[in-house]
């Protein structure tokens, strides 16, 4: 018996891992990925040609950034419904408007104009019948602590460089944007629960939540398309 039949996984589930830099996303979406035979949709960082000059310069290079990241993610949604599912995503294109770019204009470190195009775009994609919106999003979260040594442990040296006072700021947005998260059920999951880096079975008590929250949630959505 596979992971998917043992935790009653749809084989078109659709699973985003989210949370904030150096939580552990890539790790946690190839892991489960792994286990249930599904296809990864990641983050495409090492390719990205303005992300070295947006840590050097954030008020220069934030609308290109974010507007890089938003047309390679919803590339992937659109890949995602080409093939039915099936998917692990590495990051959620909600975290994109939601955080990064909407702390950018807040910060004025992207320019109005830039932040209402940027806006219009995300509310045009997200209409389109290429947008398949998540069976479950994972919230990786833990101690602000934890986090910043995971970037120092593992991080990129621009991401090394950069202030705390960033990564401050970046983790109590993400704490904000879940906390009012509604697009689809949530599980959030303490980083300090589980180790997949050494102990690769760490993935089954959480394997076993995925399927009990994506058939929770689909039933509930049957119940309220029958009335």
């Amino acid at each position: 018996m596979n992971a998917r039949e043992k935790y009653n996984i749809p084989h078109d589930s659709i699973i985003t891992v989210a949370g904030t830099v150096g939580v552990g996303k890539s790790t946690m979406t190839k892991a489960l990925a792994n286990a249930l035979n599904f296809k990864t949709s990641l983050e495409k960082v090492d390719a990205n040609p303005y992300l070295e000059n947006f840590y050097a310069d954030f008020e220069r290079w934030s609308f290109h950034l974010q507007i890089y990241f938003l047309a390679e993610r919803f590339k992937e949604q659109k890949k995602i419904f080409e093939y039915g599912g099936g998917f692990v995503q590495d990051r959620s294109i909600y975290e994109d408007t939601g955080i990064f770019a909407k702390m950018h204009y807040d910060n004025g470190t992207m320019s109005k104009t830039d932040y209402e195009t940027y806006s219009n775009l995300f509310d045009a994609m997200v209409m389109t019948p290429y947008f398949p919106h998540p069976d479950l999003l994972i919230y990786l979260e833990g101690s602000f602590d934890e986090v910043v040594g995971r970037i120092q442990q593992r991080g990129r040296e621009m991401e090394k460089s950069t202030p705390v006072s960033y990564w401050e700021e970046m983790y109590q947005r993400y704490e904000q944007w879940i906390n009012n998260f509604n697009a689809c059920p949530i599980l959030r999951i303490n980083i300090a629960d589980y180790d997949l880096m050494t102990e690769g079975a760490s993935i089954e008590p959480i394997l076993e939540k995925v399927g009990q929250f994506i058939q929770h949630a689909r039933k509930r959505k049957t119940g309220e398309l029958a009335k």
